[in-house]
């Protein structure tokens, strides 16, 4: 285990923007004797992060981890490490690619629910160094995010359908093991997980899977929450851990124990400013790499990142590598698309929190001190957008890489038009400075429409 003064010389590695303090209040309880973490304000500023789902399973094309005895028989997806050997992976070329598209932290699947470790794990021989490429993936990427400036972070699956002690097998948990041990298993994900922490860390967060298997109990979850938190106190923990899990929507049930914040998976997360959460999306259908796999539009990938920051939450957009290590150039291009967009935008997206006003069929809305972004998707046709009065004065109105907006207050509220000639693609971000504070308290008011639309907000 790593001493507090080697902690405390890395931690400035995880350091991504200011003094925004964020909550974790709520109804749903951490473990009792392990308060969360003193800080999240890193990661909730942050707001936008890459997910990489990456392993021996990529040579085949289909899902990691689920296709195990289903697509693929179980003897071969469990040999496949033997021909992995992705000798264009560049860790720096990831960490800039991030960076390029704007993302602040990474999160990657050091172990997925197959069982096969991206770094030279002293408890199996299942790992990156059995294979022909005998490189440290978790370590380079580490290493080349931190020299970066972006946070790494790691994917860890409390799950293990190929490991003899861990009682549910393939395909998706659906066949038993006559020999399981589960105390013992728990001994081993202990074991990995302080080899992670310890000969990687710091983290930025671990993000837990696979615990909504009836062998996981939330007995379970609060050890092994308590056990990452003692090696590393200032670690962020995901929901995950537990059995909080409402379905697989990701998000907590009330009173139950869910660590830090939120997992909606495959779709934006509702409105909620007393508990940080945080989306999880694939930038094409499939999270492991899938040849021809359906790319999605610059529109709906912008439109998914401002509405999950309009509603107080994170993006974590997953991409797939190539068998070779490469990350595909048309996911490339998609993320460089995004970056180039928040070098223009991004002041309405990182360090705000959403609100002040609900999310609408027109759009969605961040603040930040004194200002407000309207991000608008959707004009009501030729007329003027109008959101209810919030108390401050507006004081100036512009269009982000665009020119000044008219703005007036009237009896309605506060009125806002933009020529159609001077609305940009995609999102046209109005921002509003007003003379007082834009509080937290105001992202409460009620607005006239209570649905945003096919984002489930």
């Amino acid at each position: 285990m790593m001493n507090r003064r080697e902690l405390l010389k890395l931690l400035p590695a995880l350091a991504i923007a200011g003094p925004l303090r964020a909550s974790v209040g709520g109804q749903v309880s951490v473990a009792p004797d392990m308060p969360p973490p003193a800080d999240l304000s890193w990661w909730r500023e942050a707001r936008f992060g890459m997910f990489v789902h990456w392993g021996p399973v990529s040579l085949r094309g289909t899902e990691i981890g689920w296709s195990r005895g289903k697509e693929v028989p179980e003897k071969e997806y469990d040999a496949l490490y033997r021909r992995f050997n992705p000798t264009s992976f560049d860790a720096t070329a990831w960490a800039r690619l991030a960076k390029a598209a704007g993302m602040k932290y990474l999160v990657l699947t050091t172990k997925h629910h197959d069982g096969f470790c991206l770094w030279d794990s002293r408890l199996t021989d299942y790992t990156i160094m059995s294979t022909p490429f005998r490189r440290d993936v978790v370590r380079e990427l580490a290493v080349a995010c931190r020299r970066e400036g972006v946070a790494f972070c790691a994917y860890y699956s409390i799950l293990d359908w190929r490991h003899p002690d861990y009682p549910l097998g393939s395909p998706g948990g659906k066949t038993k093991k006559p020999s399981a041990d589960m105390a013992r298993y728990t001994q081993y994900l202990k074991g990995q997980l302080t080899e992670l922490i310890s000969g990687y860390g710091p983290l930025g967060l671990l993000w837990f899977d696979g615990g909504w298997e009836d062998a996981w109990d939330e007995r379970l979850g609060r050890d092994l929450y308590r056990h990452v938190r003692t090696l590393q106190p200032s670690i962020v923990v995901n929901n995950r851990v537990g059995k909080a899990l409402e379905g697989m929507a990701g998000t907590s049930a009330r009173g139950a124990f869910a660590a830090d914040y939120d997992t909606p998976e495959q779709q934006v997360g509702r409105y909620r400013d007393d508990r940080p959460w945080e989306s999880c999306i694939t930038i094409c259908k499939q999270w492991a790499w899938k040849p021809d796999d359906a790319l999605k539009p610059l529109a709906e990938c912008l439109e998914t990142l401002v509405t999950c920051a309009g509603g107080d939450g994170n993006l974590l957009l997953n991409v797939g590598p190539m068998p070779s290590g490469q990350i595909e150039p048309r996911q490339q291009d998609r993320l460089r698309e995004i970056g180039r967009w928040l070098a223009v935008h991004g002041e309405s997206v990182y360090g705000t929190r959403g609100g002040p006003w609900r999310p609408q069929p027109w759009g969605v809305s961040t603040r930040k001190g004194r200002v407000a972004y309207l991000h608008v998707l959707r004009w009501p046709g030729e007329g003027a957008l109008i959101v209810p009065q919030i108390g401050p004065r507006v004081v100036s109105a512009r269009v982000l890489g665009g020119k000044p907006a008219d703005v007036r207050a009237t009896a309605a509220g506060i009125e806002i038009r933009v020529a159609p000639a001077a609305r940009q693609p995609f999102d046209t971000v109005v921002r509003l400075d007003f003379d007082g504070p834009v509080s937290q308290a105001l992202a409460r008011q009620a607005c006239p429409h209570p649905s945003a639309g096919r984002h489930g907000l």
